[in-house]
């Protein structure tokens, strides 16, 4: 069966994804923020990401009060710390150093969603996408993790970026909300895939893509990897 999902729904203020939300450990867009915190059904915050919404959200902070914020608690600061535990957010200690914070506060967030019998149609992460390769390739291994935890779509923005892991199967992504870049990449992780398309201005077809060969030759490969490519608009 073809799944069907529209990225970037959640950003639109007219959007109907009903979506639970994840901060992480960086700074904040608050064009972004302001959006998807009066969507989320659920919200959450990853260790440090708590430092970034008490600064961003001075002069109104009761209206931004996460539902819990969970992490080892090695980065968010004494006094954040106290200020949400005052306003009554759980905060939960998840001390296991073999899992990112982002990755247990999924796992939390899941458990959540099933025991408040909630209906969802995407969780969104704000932020993990920028500064450090590392904890940017942590954040892709979350998305590997999130696929035996949930069959609910997980997508991760920040800046101009959105990424989510497709699952094996047939894929229908809408781009038409008007807030779509010009560009978009597939890339494979985590294994070889087989991949054909339609849709974007340079197609693969059973995973075939130009690949610039090393004495600088442009030569048709078989691979799954397509990146500066772009939606066709149709």
């Amino acid at each position: 069966m073809e799944e069907e999902l529209t990225p970037l729904d959640c950003l639109l203020p007219s959007g109907t994804q009903r979506i639970c939300l994840i901060i992480l450990n960086q700074p904040l867009n608050k064009d972004y923020l302001n959006i998807l915190w009066r969507k989320a059904l659920l919200k959450a915050c990853a260790d440090g990401a708590a430092n970034h919404l008490y600064s961003s959200t001075a002069g109104d902070r009761d209206s931004f009060l996460p539902d819990y914020i969970s992490g080892d608690f090695d980065s968010i600061t004494a006094e954040v710390k106290a200020f949400y535990a005052d306003k009554g957010c759980n905060l939960i200690e998840t001390a296991d150093q073999d899992l990112t914070d982002f990755t247990k506060c999924v796992a939390i967030m899941v458990g959540e969603i099933q025991r408040r019998h909630l209906q969802v149609d995407a969780i969104v992460t704000l932020g993990g996408l920028a500064g450090r390769f590392d904890q940017t390739m942590a954040s892709v291994e979350t998305l590997h993790h999130a696929l035996s935890m949930t069959p609910l779509p997980m997508l991760i923005l920040q800046g101009t970026s959105l990424v989510h892991l497709l699952r094996p199967g047939s894929h229908r992504l809408e781009v038409n909300t008007g807030l779509e870049g010009d560009w978009c990449s597939l890339i494979p992780v985590g294994g070889a895939s087989q991949t054909t398309t339609t849709g974007m201005k340079w197609n693969l077809t059973d995973s075939q893509a130009f690949e610039i060969t090393d004495d600088r030759r442009l030569e048709i490969k078989k691979t799954n990897l397509s990146t500066k490519n772009a939606h066709s608009g149709q």
